[in-house]
């Protein structure tokens, strides 16, 4: 810095007023800092800059793992926002174990990070109610926060299995199979408990939850389950990573869909609507859910606001139609309760602190 000082014909405070953005000068002392600036390759010491700011425009993201379309989805939202900010981003996993993550999130306040955004691990251990994290803006998504003072974004996983379920009755299925992750994850369990919703609500007997924990297993539970005497007619996978261990447990015993049995599952993904036959999806807003879990942290950063109650924001859904449940044209018309402008009632955004919405209507799109 003193050798931009030096070439620039000013002084220390002002090069480094200027890069702050703290500095009035004129155009021409500024043009001369940014070319002696140039003209040195000179870079800021980021990290000496942080320790003297109350900012240090960094926040992290602590996700389960990249290899999920979902939450690589919601880091480049993320990214991308913070980007807009002037944000730089640390990422990092938790592969689900609330250890990892409490190791991981003491690690990034050591940083001086800013803010955090956190995909929690399920069997929350209540680390973030220590008073280390009492100062920190935290935001979750995907599954509700730990504490009721950080905000969250979430979806109505229950309303959107329902729907998917439903949808499988309206072809005459009667004895639906749900598959999922580990059980103790919060969006397996609503979305098994909107299963057993439509199931109840049909009149009809629910399967037991099918833990699909690899490829090889869920090969095990599909030829088990339909080697039964009375072996489902449809099955339901409660994410697009079950998703990929069924469709490999169906090509390896080769089962037709949807002529032996029809398929549903939660997530929309790249390569859904191209495969033989396109899939049939619960869709959730995976981009907006990124994009607006960044956004209301840094809201919370301009504000310094450390709330005591935070905010629970529920994105809409959308079940799209495709061929692999058995449809060859448009769906079957929702019931008139459920009926809207675009052929079913959108969960809208709420704001404050909420369970999930009982509303049980979810966008339909052939």
């Amino acid at each position: 810095m003193a050798d931009v000082a030096k070439l620039a014909g000013v002084g220390k405070m002002t090069v480094s007023r200027l890069l702050s953005g703290s500095a009035n000068v004129s155009k021409d002392t500024a043009d001369r800092v940014q070319r002696a600036i140039r003209m040195l390759s000179y870079q800021p010491n980021e990290l000496a800059r942080s320790l003297r700011s109350v900012h240090s425009k960094t926040i992290a993201v602590i996700l389960p793992y990249l290899y999920d379309p979902f939450f690589a989805t919601c880091a480049h939202a993320i990214s991308t926002v913070a980007t807009q900010h002037g944000y730089s981003v640390l990422i990092t996993t938790s592969d689900e174990k609330t250890e990892i993550e409490r190791k991981q999130a003491s690690l990034m306040l050591r940083r001086r990070i800013d803010g955090m955004i956190i995909i929690p691990a399920p069997n929350d251990d209540g680390y973030l109610r220590g008073e280390m994290f009492s100062r920190v803006h935290i935001v979750t998504l995907d599954r509700p926060a730990p504490n009721t003072r950080f905000d969250s974004i979430v979806v109505n996983n229950r309303a959107g299995a329902k729907a998917g379920i439903e949808h499988l009755i309206g072809h005459g299925h009667r004895r639906i199979a749900f598959l999922g992750l580990s059980k103790a994850l919060f969006t397996m369990q609503a979305r098994y408990n909107g299963y057993k919703e439509a199931m109840t609500k049909a009149g009809l007997s629910s399967e037991s939850y099918i833990d699909c924990t690899s490829p090889e297993s869920t090969v095990t539970s599909i030829h088990s389950l339909l080697t039964q005497s009375k072996p489902p007619t449809a099955l339901f996978a409660g994410n697009n990573l079950t998703m990929r261990y069924l469709l490999h447990a169906l090509n390896v015993l080769r089962i037709d869909v949807p002529g032996q049995i029809a398929l549903v599952g939660f997530d929309d993904f790249d390569v859904a609507d191209v495969l033989q036959p396109a899939l049939t999806v619960v869709r959730q807003p995976v981009y907006q859910i990124g994009e607006m879990a960044a956004n209301l942290l840094f809201e919370r950063i301009a504000r310094g606001e450390y709330p005591t109650k935070g905010h629970r924001v529920v994105l809409p859904l959308e079940l799209v139609i495709r061929r692999s449940c058995g449809c060859h044209a448009h769906p079957p018309a929702l019931p008139k309760a459920q009926q809207g402008s675009a052929g079913g009632e959108k969960i809208e955004p709420r704001a404050g602190r909420s369970s999930e919405p009982n509303t049980d209507a979810v966008n339909t799109t052939t």
